[in-house]
């Protein structure tokens, strides 16, 4: 950060500063995977996962960090699924490709995966993961030195993939220049290049012995924590994809809001027409928010909890700052860096984690306006949030630190449910024919000798106030 950017948060957001500082101080990497003792499982050692892992580092820093923080050999497989998926996307991405010519690319490339050697040169030189398909074969090699079990669910994503990005490509090219039209064909688009990442991370997580078996099974929460990121992205991009010729919004969405094409919402005097469309997309986004929180629930590595959690953090904190927000029309729009740091050190816990996404739905249900169409639906919205954080982590459920370690649980007396929940242990209690252990209140006894004490002090000090100004008076 510059000298001026600092200078800026210290007086504008101090505890972001902070977090930051710390972060930089005292955060510890999770591992070295240049280190001599992890070449075994990073596969440092070798020429060709070595220039996998620049090619991470140069495709995505802020995934790069997190897929290193990953233990034992899944950083390596995740890397090597990223970047294929990488590849993909940067073929359907470039348009200068004919669709006659990229249709068989496409369609083929999970066949590639298993061919020495293959690499594709023909990207335009814009494209700025184009050298990754230039070495391609360095991937290719290190794929094939998988084990099945992380070979295959990488070589299956991969085609299923393959045929929706191509899917759509053709529709693009065949005369529809915005391939989504309906909130359906949306949703269909999402599923096909995140949806299934999620899929593919789930299984590759099950298959590590990293995370229980059954989560390779999820796909609907796997599809809905690809769909919350994916959405987001596209609802934040909606200005650079704009001028390069693409949108993933919608047709229907824009229609909808009285506008003949796209580029009209970038217009001032539309900005009101526009700036509703742009929260109904983030209503949309956050339609996800409710699934995500439970996926998290079931992670139990710490390292897997950390890679999925602080993008899902991120992402809520994009929807809130892109909210109502007419700047998203003309340039692309982030969360600050102290704002990234600072989630970085919380999403350490499902806990932590859903009071994240609670605040940031509050923040949002806090800028509504009635005059926004998505109004009601995005009050409901915010407030499904608030209804699942309540029901796993009630607020009036205080977690403390005990000083010789651990954790206990406080209930906060001040809350009209601790009433509740006393009456459901006697009852309960009752029922085994326990005694009722009543929960520590306020002492109340203690605060009225505390008081009374005070109180006698004060007296004292002015009565002897009182004496010394009269003896020297008279």
């Amino acid at each position: 950060m510059k000298a001026r950017e600092i200078i800026k948060l210290l007086f504008t957001h101090p505890d972001e500063l902070r977090h930051i500082v710390t972060y930089f101080i005292w955060h510890e990497k999770n591992r070295d995977i240049a280190a001599k003792k992890e070449h075994a499982t990073s596969g440092w050692d070798r020429a060709t996962m070595r220039r996998c892992w620049e090619f991470l580092d140069m495709t995505s820093r802020s995934f790069s960090a997190v897929i290193k923080e990953l233990e034992g050999d899944l950083a390596r497989v995740i890397c090597l699924y990223y970047l294929v998926l990488r590849g993909l996307d940067t073929v359907e991405d470039d348009t200068s490709i004919p669709d006659d010519v990229k249709q068989p690319i496409l369609r083929s490339f999970h066949e590639k995966l298993s061919q020495p050697g293959w690499t594709y040169d023909k990207i335009r030189p814009e494209e700025k993961d184009r050298q990754l398909l230039v070495e391609f074969d360095v991937v290719v090699d290190e794929i094939m030195r998988l084990e099945p079990k992380f070979r295959d669910p990488i070589i299956d994503i991969t085609k299923k993939m393959e045929t929706g990005m191509a899917d759509f490509c053709h529709r693009a090219d065949t005369g529809n220049e915005y391939s989504v039209n309906t909130w359906e064909e949306y949703d269909l688009y999402c599923h096909y290049v995140a949806g299934l990442v999620g899929e593919g991370l789930s299984r590759l997580f099950s298959a590590s012995g990293k995370e229980a078996s059954f989560i390779g099974d999820q796909l609907v929460l796997s599809n809905s924590m690809g769909l919350l990121l994916q959405k987001t992205n596209i609802m934040r991009d909606f200005r650079e994809d704009l001028e390069q010729g693409r949108l993933f919004w919608p047709k229907e969405l824009w229609v909808k809001h009285g506008f003949k094409h796209p580029k009209e919402m970038c217009e001032e005097v539309n900005e009101k027409r526009a700036v509703g469309a742009l929260n109904e997309m983030i209503l949309d986004a956050m339609t996800h928010a409710v699934d995500a929180l439970d996926y998290l629930t079931l992670l139990r590595n710490q390292s897997v909890f950390n890679f999925v959690a602080i993008p899902a953090t991120m992402a809520m904190a994009t929807l809130e700052v892109c909210y109502t927000n007419k700047n998203v029309l003309h340039k692309n729009v982030k969360i600050r860096k102290g704002q990234a740091v600072q989630l970085i050190t919380r999403s350490t816990n499902p806990r932590e984690v859903a009071y994240i996404f609670r605040d940031y739905a509050r923040k949002i249900h806090g800028k509504a306006k009635p005059s926004d169409p998505s109004y009601v639906p995005i009050c409901v919205m915010a407030g499904k949030v608030e209804q699942w954080v309540e029901r796993h982590y009630p607020s009036f459920v205080q977690i403390d630190s005990n000083p010789g370690g651990g954790f206990q649980a406080r209930i906060n007396q001040n809350d009209r449910r601790s009433a509740v929940l006393q009456r459901e242990k006697e009852i309960d209690a009752k029922k085994l024919g326990r005694p009722v252990v009543e929960e520590p209140g306020i002492p109340w006894d203690l605060l009225l000798f505390v008081v009374v004490g005070i109180l006698v002090i004060v007296a004292m000090g002015l009565g002897l106030a009182w004496v010394i100004a009269t003896y020297f008076a008279n």
